[in-house]
């Protein structure tokens, strides 16, 4: 049985999921299954085929276009959707009425590297994985994964496309980044599968991304093929290694990158995830992957660029995927992948692996047994507390100190102080929380482009401050390893650390350090790594000694801040 009524506590949703599904998914693919072997039997053989193929979809487009996905799915009989942008009430309405029109239940998945917010708004967004990499407890990435988990079910979603585990040791990489949990390889392995198991245990399907890994690479699959320029021996040693660790742990699924691996494939232009030598030769025969294979999605430049008109689908497909994601034309693909197995370009066996591996996973997670989406109460059940409370803890946890002493950055509620916040037109929360717990202080704001004669006025008046406490804000969406700030804005901060008592707190990527030179001279200085309300809580918690910090940082910066770095535990 699978248990997704909403109106039960998480801990019990928790507990009976462990209970009843005490057989991991790669475990149960070891099992004859009765439902699996009845609806295979069942399917024709282009039906077959669809089940390999999951299309996107969306709630925050037209009508026109979720009319077009429902079309779509009761015509070609899909697999299963990916939900991206949208809401979640609309999302859990829509899911209800896409799975009415699945003669076989759909499998209903979303990327959700930091929880359902990452793609739904009105929803909780849990810390970017770089934020989780500083973290030194491993327990509280495996709870988060518990709570992932009950978001996913409660919105009927079986699968996640997270964690990434990418080693990403090239900071100018425009794709991974912020998304991986750092360039240290042990650490990537440990937290990714604390976070896996913690959706897994709690009857989740998940994806461990981007085979064989994406981490060292400075062009967006998205846009164009990367090219992977490094030896067999580098691949084997590092880039795979949280992927080798993770299939040891029991990952339920992986997907595969849009890259170009000349030591694994020397084909031109091939990306690996059209690579049998990559997909089937390294990921099943040498790493021993039993689980669901998944293509990145077929959309993207890497691939439409040089495998046009479902072709790429079909390379996929003889390349060893089992899930093939967001075809760009669904009815040349199948007819293209139908087409070889009539000539019989992959075997019979091999074929009826991928699909009952699909309808295993639709058993595991419980769609043999229908149940619509409940509606109600469907917003207070993803806003509940308890998971507020740990995306607090796990803020305090990541905190990171790579310059000063608790002590040396305590906050004296009775000097002048001046709190600036830099990067935004308005005050900020780690400037309303930090003057609560001061008498005599004044806040300050310095936008993106403040022109230099007014920073420099500014520069003057803070000379008259006993202490001064900065925040330095990335409010963009997406934080990037260079902080969209002007020159100017940047020398006044490297000014303001000459001042006797400046305490720095750095809201944005860990790499933007290394584009603020002189930073390294602040009295104290503290990367928190994202623009979220509850870090910049976790900050004014250690200035006014309440929180001792125990991160420590996930990635190298420079000399002055090397991978590691943090006065915590």
């Amino acid at each position: 049985m699978f248990f997704t009524c909403a109106a039960i506590t998480l801990s019990t949703l928790i507990c009976n999921d462990t209970l009843a599904q005490q057989n991991s998914y790669i475990q149960s693919l070891g099992q004859q299954n009765h439902w699996v072997d009845s609806v295979y039997n069942k399917l024709s053989r282009r039906q077959k085929i669809a089940q390999l193929f999951f299309i996107r979809a969306h709630t925050n487009l037209s009508r026109a276009f979720e009319d077009s996905v429902a079309k779509v799915i009761e015509s070609e009989q899909v697999g299963g959707i990916v939900f991206f942008q949208g809401g979640p009430g609309r999302q859990a309405a829509l899911t209800n009425r896409y799975q009415h029109l699945a003669r076989v239940p759909l499998l209903v998945a979303m990327d959700g590297e930091w929880g359902v917010g990452m793609r739904l708004d009105s929803t909780l967004s849990y810390p970017y994985q770089m934020t989780l990499g500083a973290i030194q407890d491993n327990t509280l990435v495996y709870r988060m994964g518990q709570q992932v988990a009950y978001d996913f079910k409660r919105l009927g979603l079986q699968m996640n496309f997270a964690p990434d585990m990418d080693v990403n040791n090239n900071p100018d990489n425009p794709v991974i980044n912020y998304r991986s949990f750092g360039d240290n390889k042990y650490n990537v392995a440990k937290k990714g599968i604390a976070y896996f198991k913690g959706m897994q245990e709690a009857g989740l399907l998940t994806t461990a991304k981007h085979f064989p890994g994406h981490g060292d690479t400075n062009v967006d699959s998205h846009l164009e093929l990367p090219l992977l320029p490094f030896t067999r021996q580098r691949l084997d040693s590092l880039e795979e290694y949280p992927f080798r660790e993770a299939i040891a742990a029991g990952i339920n699924g992986v997907m595969i990158a849009h890259m170009s691996i000349p030591a694994l494939d020397s084909a031109k232009n091939r990306p690996s995830t059209l690579s049998r030598k990559i997909v089937t030769g390294v990921l099943k025969d040498s790493l021993g992957f039993k689980g669901l294979v998944v293509s990145d999605a077929m959309e993207m430049k890497a691939v439409t660029k040089y495998f046009p008109d479902g072709e790429a689908e079909l390379q996929a497909f003889l390349a060893g995927n089992d899930i093939i994601e967001l075809s760009l034309n669904l009815d040349k693909a199948i007819s293209k992948i139908k087409k070889a197995v009539r000539k019989g370009l992959i075997s019979k066996a091999e074929f009826e692996a991928k699909v009952k591996k699909v309808l295993a996973a639709k058993y595991w997670a419980g769609l043999n047994s229908r149940k619509d989406v409940e509606l109600k109460n469907l917003s207070a059940d993803l806003n509940r507390e308890p998971a507020r409370l740990l995306i607090q803890q796990l803020s305090d946890a990541s905190v990171t100190m790579v310059k000063g002493t608790p002590e040396a950055v305590r906050l004296n509620p009775l000097q002048k102080t001046a709190i600036v916040s830099i990067g935004v037109d308005r005050y900020t929360t780690f400037q309303t929380e930090l003057s609560k717990w001061s008498t005599n202080c004044h806040l300050f704001t310095v936008n993106k482009s403040t022109p230099v004669p007014e920073l420099n006025r500014l520069l003057e008046m803070l000379k008259e401050y006993n202490q001064v406490y900065v925040s330095i804000n990335d409010t963009r969406t997406r934080p990037a390893s260079k902080l969209d700030y002007s020159n100017g804005v940047k020398e006044f901060i490297a000014a303001l650390t000459a001042h006797n008592n400046t305490v720095i707190s750095v809201f944005a990527n860990a790499y933007t350090l290394a584009g603020l030179p002189g930073i390294e001279k602040s009295t104290g200085l503290l990367v928190c790594y994202q623009m979220s309300d509850e870090l910049q809580r976790s900050a004014v918690k250690v200035f006014t000694g309440q929180l001792k910090p125990t991160g420590k940082l996930p990635v190298s910066i420079n000399v002055f801040f090397p991978g590691g770095t943090g006065t915590g535990l």
